[in-house]
Formats: structure tokens, sequence, C-alpha cells
């Protein structure tokens, strides 16, 4: 039994990956600013009593990552994984962009991102640190899943400021990746292509993209689940990018 934590955990790919945990015993808390999205989710899983928590958090603000942080750790006493879902994406040219627009994608999609592994690696080294005095195995202290996208290589015409947050974490998913190895943290990026969710869908192009080109959320869930896992072990660092189809 793992204890996850999920950043825009109420919908979408975040949502999908929480019920995937859920359904095999981990124990999920799930944040994001939509409490009532929040709540609903967790009154649906009826089958898993005491397994999902909500923390209602805005993770583009550092206070709210670490409150996360700490609501998992007084919940379970531990944490396993981090998976960085939350996001946001307007469609908006480059040239018409404002200064706040700016802030605010790169805010909610890279700098929370960056927030939340500062918060969590403290735990991270702590528990290492407690698996070396015992003498067990040191691998797996930690993982932390980075969602990113195929707009951090090919974004559409306006997603400009979101393609260079994607970029970001890519980068920033290499280096903590490098930085965890030695505490037994592995840091993996998920990037998929078009997916079948609420922020997509309000894009002005989403009518354009043929149907057998948009993945399920639930196809991206179990990429995450699988990078959790270990399946994905040797992959630490990487983004990993995902498609319905082959080109």
């Amino acid at each position: 039994m793992k204890v996850v934590i999920i950043t825009g955990g109420g919908s979408g790919i975040g949502a999908a990956t929480a019920q995937k945990l859920l359904a095999r015993g981990d124990c999920v808390l799930i944040a994001g600013r939509d409490s009532a999205k929040l709540n609903a989710l967790a009154d649906a899983q009826k089958a898993s009593p005491g397994a999902i928590s909500c923390c209602p958090a805005d993770v583009s603000k550092p206070e709210d990552a670490m409150r996360i942080i700490n609501s998992a750790l007084q919940w379970k006493g531990r944490i396993d994984a981090v998976i960085n879902c939350a996001g946001l994406a307007p469609m908006v040219p480059t040239s018409e962009l404002t200064p706040e627009q700016w802030r605010q994608i790169i805010d909610t999609n890279l700098s929370s991102v960056f927030y939340m592994t500062r918060a969590v690696w403290p735990v991270f080294q702590k528990q290492f640190a407690a698996l070396k005095d015992s003498g067990q195995p040191l691998e797996d202290v930690g993982v932390i899943i980075n969602l990113s996208s195929q707009a951090a290589r090919d974004p559409f015409a306006g997603l400009g400021a979101y393609g260079a947050a994607k970029a970001g974490i890519n980068l920033l998913t290499r280096a903590t990746a490098r930085e965890g190895r030695e505490i037994g943290v592995r840091v993996i990026a998920i990037a998929p292509g078009a997916v079948d969710t609420v922020m997509f869908r309000s894009l002005p192009v989403a009518p354009k993209v043929p149907a057998r080109d948009i993945l399920n959320p639930s196809s991206v869930a179990d990429t995450i689940v699988a990078a959790i896992d270990g399946a994905l072990r040797h992959a630490s660092g990487e983004a990993i990018y995902i498609h319905r189809n082959c080109f």
C-alpha cells in the first residue's frame, strides 16, 4: 500500500489516476483549487473508506504546497509518491499574452512542480535515512511524477507559454532525478499528446483534432501508475511521450 499525493486531483488525468490507485488499495490525497470536485470524487469512492483525503489548495503558492505535504504526513505518516497534475492552458498568442497571464501559466504549470518537489524533498530524505539505518533496501524511497505535454516540443499556436512551462518541467525532472539518485528518489515526466479532458476540450483548436488522436485520461493514468510501480525504473530523469497513434 502506497501513500500518494495528486495535485490537480479533482478531474481529468489526476482524477483518473486517483481512481486507479484507490482500486488497487493505495491511499490517495487529492489536492486542487475546486473543493467541490475533490469532495465529489471522494464521495464516489464508497469502496475505499479512509483511503482518500481531500486538501483544497492552490499549488501555485508555495505555502499551499507545504500544507499539502503536511496534510499527507498528518494523515498517514509517510509519502511514497507525488504526482503533479495541476495545469492551466489558456490559448493566447504570445503577442497578446499579458504579463499577468504569463505568470499565472508559469506558476500553475511549472512553479507548482518546483514548490511540491521542494516541500516533499525533506520527507524523502528522512525516509531514506530511516531505511538506511534499518538495513532495508534503499530503492524507491520516493517517486515524483510530473505531468508534461507534447506541447513541450510541438505546441499548438497560442500555447507558447504553456509549452515553455512544460519544457521547463522536463528539464527540472532531469535535474531532480540526478539529485534524487543518492537517496532512492525517482523522478519521471509523462508527456501525453491531446487528452480528453475539460481543459483540452476548452481549447478553440480541440474540435479540429481527430478523435483517433485523442487519448483517454485512463490511458495516461496507466502510464503514471507504471512509473510509480517501477516498471519505468530506468527512465528516471526522462520525459516519456505517449500518443494515441504512432506517427
